[in-house]
């Protein structure tokens, strides 16, 4: 047996420098668990001339960790889809361990990976939730169950802005601002924001769950963009939270998976969660509900997560990919054929009729009314009408705002949340 594991890292960002940070700082307990003393024998990095003071040598050149034979794990931490999916090719073919924490990557191209590696193993812990394990849960402390849904926020960038939103009456601009300020979100928010983060997230957790190779392009996603103050008063008004979330049910006949806004019930332990943190809630048919809460971000935490799949490969644990070794066929639900309570927010003009017009409407779609609350618009003939349904399907709630839509009285785009009970 070796008595030391060579790895070769790609990428020194905030997280490949924790992970030799890490490495070096809990090297005895890490060996202890290990059973191997593990290091890093190399570094690739874009610019060589930014990353000194390391105690192993640094090079732009991914082809020489490659084909350096003494090196037993590659770990990838460089971002972007195709350059990791080509170099995770590579090392998997000269038979080379292979960890990565790029959720972009293996939304698009997890099965291929699979394929590819056959009984080499491939590590991706860190690619969903930061310091959350989550993907050893659904591989292993889960695996007796079958999952029947799954919940969770994914995404701490816009899990902060939804918090400052709801605590502090801040507009959406406002919150991001706040978020971009303090680090939490880039220059270019638009992956956390508009869902596709939480999305690529969805996607590798559903895999674990379903054995469902679903495309980013195939389901569901909506970002928290269009969220207004109104509708957080609403939200505390009837005792909801609104948080940004991924979701996944198994029914009978077929898969459901979404990522959009949702307002959920006070007393759900997620909507308790705030701040940067992430959470996901999963229903196995034996265990009930289980709750993992934790860090989604952030150098040590995410670092933590890619070296808990080196110790795991260094115990030479083998195990499949994805968890599944003839993953069941079952198709995604429709997206119009998505069950749930709805919320709307509507600008109309502030005159007789108006109220029943709406109800009419929502009547013809076999749509019942819950709760309203309407907010007259001071010094102006404009108010707004919030109001939540009873369940519906997501076809008969679209038809229905585009009548709405169309309404002379209705004064702009109708805005809908849906309701996670």
């Amino acid at each position: 047996m070796k008595k030391r594991l060579n790895i070769g890292l790609v990428g020194l960002g905030c997280v490949g420098s924790a992970v030799a940070k890490i490495l070096q700082e809990n090297q005895e307990i890490i060996k202890d668990r290990a059973g191997v003393e593990i290091m890093i024998k190399k570094a690739v990095v874009r610019d060589v001339k930014k990353r000194k003071g390391y105690p192993f040598e640094i090079s732009n050149d991914l082809e020489s960790l490659i084909e350096d034979e003494e090196i037993d794990i590659i770990v990838e931490l460089m971002g972007g889809v195709e350059v990791p999916y080509l170099l995770a090719k590579k090392t998997l073919a000269k038979q080379k361990a292979f960890v990565t924490a790029n959720k972009a990557m293996l939304a698009y191209h997890r099965y291929e990976l699979e394929q590819i590696a056959k009984n080499t193993p491939i590590g991706f812990e860190a690619s969903v939730c930061g310091g959350i394990p989550i993907i050893k849960a659904l591989k292993d402390g889960l695996s007796a169950n079958h999952i029947l849904s799954f919940k969770g926020i994914l995404n701490g960038t816009s899990n902060y802005i939804l918090s400052q939103m709801f605590k502090n009456q801040a507009s959406f601009k406002d919150a991001l601002k706040d978020a971009q300020h303090l680090g939490y979100a880039e220059l270019n928010p638009e992956f956390d924001i508009k869902g596709i983060d939480a999305a690529h997230k969805l996607l590798i957790l559903a895999s674990l769950a379903y054995g469902i190779d679903a495309k980013l392009e195939e389901i569901l996603i909506e970002g928290i963009e269009k969220i207004e103050p109104d509708d957080m008063e609403f939200a505390k008004e009837f005792g909801y939270s609104i948080k940004l979330l991924g979701i996944a049910k198994k029914h009978q006949d077929c898969i459901e998976l979404r990522v959009h806004p949702s307002m959920i019930k006070n007393e759900c332990m997620l909507s308790k969660v705030d701040g940067v943190m992430n959470a996901i809630s999963v229903i196995g048919d034996k265990v009930g509900e289980t709750l993992y809460y934790g860090a989604g971000a952030g150098g040590e935490p995410t670092a933590s997560a890619v070296i808990s799949d080196i110790i795991e490969i260094a115990r030479k644990k083998s195990s499949l990919m994805l968890g599944f070794e003839t993953p069941q066929k079952l198709p995604l639900k429709p997206k119009e054929e998505i069950q749930c309570a709805y919320y709307a927010r509507l600008l109309v003009s502030d005159e007789k009729g108006v109220f029943s017009q709406i109800s009419a409407i929502l009547a013809q779609n076999d749509i019942s009314l819950n709760n309203v609350l309407q907010k007259e618009i001071p010094h102006s003939n404009k108010a707004k009408i919030l109001f939540s349904t009873h369940t519906t399907n997501e076809k008969s709630m679209l038809n229905a705002l585009k009548e709405l839509e169309n309404l002379k009285s209705v004064l702009d785009t109708p805005k809908m949340i849906r309701l996670e009970h």
